[in-house]
């Protein structure tokens, strides 16, 4: 298989999947900033132009961090990336979606793609204000809804993946974590293969 990753970035969360399944896959690096998901060769694969992509097997590419997820979880029952039961596998989805959706895709995209949400340069600070405000208004949900101790349903799941990387960014960007995430936080920093995938990708990992 390939995953199409930026370091750093919302990719993070499928790549730590991978190595907790212990695939073999190639790893390419799309350099957003160069514009690299625009190119031809990429849009190929993923007509979205966005990130992550993986072309599986078959050849054939699957996009959106949650639909990767699932994939590999159903795909690998036996990682028990899932809870298996439906009340389970649905608050894992609803995890996932909260932290791509809301936190992602509404909060640190108004931070990190400012451009994208106004024209006038004039409206940047007001922007990015209104992005940390939904960051922090997100984290204090998610925060209600974690355990006190352990991982978000209990074991270590496809949810975990994602609250990570947006606990990751908000810990590189000065973001306070409530004080449920950030144990978890802490305690996905502390799981092997996350420490090894951050190493990969370039981060000093202590």
């Amino acid at each position: 298989m390939k995953l199409y990753l930026t370091p750093g970035s919302c990719t993070t969360g499928i790549h730590i999947l991978l190595e907790e399944l212990d695939l073999v896959f190639e790893a390419h690096l799309v350099n957003l900033m160069a514009g690299d998901q625009h190119q031809a060769e990429y849009l190929a694969l993923n007509p979205k132009a966005t990130i992550p992509t993986l072309v599986r097997n078959d050849g054939t590419a699957l996009t959106e961090f949650q639909a990767i997820a699932y994939w590999l979880a159903r795909t690998y029952p036996k990682a028990k990336l899932l809870p298996g039961d439906a009340d389970g596998d649905a608050k894992a989805i609803e995890l996932m979606d909260y932290a791509v959706g809301t936190l992602h895709g509404q909060g640190f995209a108004r931070i990190f793609t400012t451009e994208k949400f106004t024209p006038n340069p004039a409206d940047h600070d007001a922007v990015k204000a209104q992005g940390l405000d939904i960051v922090n208004k997100g984290f204090a949900i998610l925060n209600q809804l974690l355990p006190a101790e352990g991982y978000a349903l209990g074991t270590f799941s496809i949810a975990d993946a994602a609250l990570f990387y947006v606990e990751f960014w908000a810990d590189k960007t000065g973001v306070t974590l409530p004080e449920n995430c950030l144990k978890h936080y802490r305690l996905m920093l502390s799981r092997p293969v996350v420490k090894r995938v951050l190493m990969e990708e370039g981060y000093r990992v202590d």
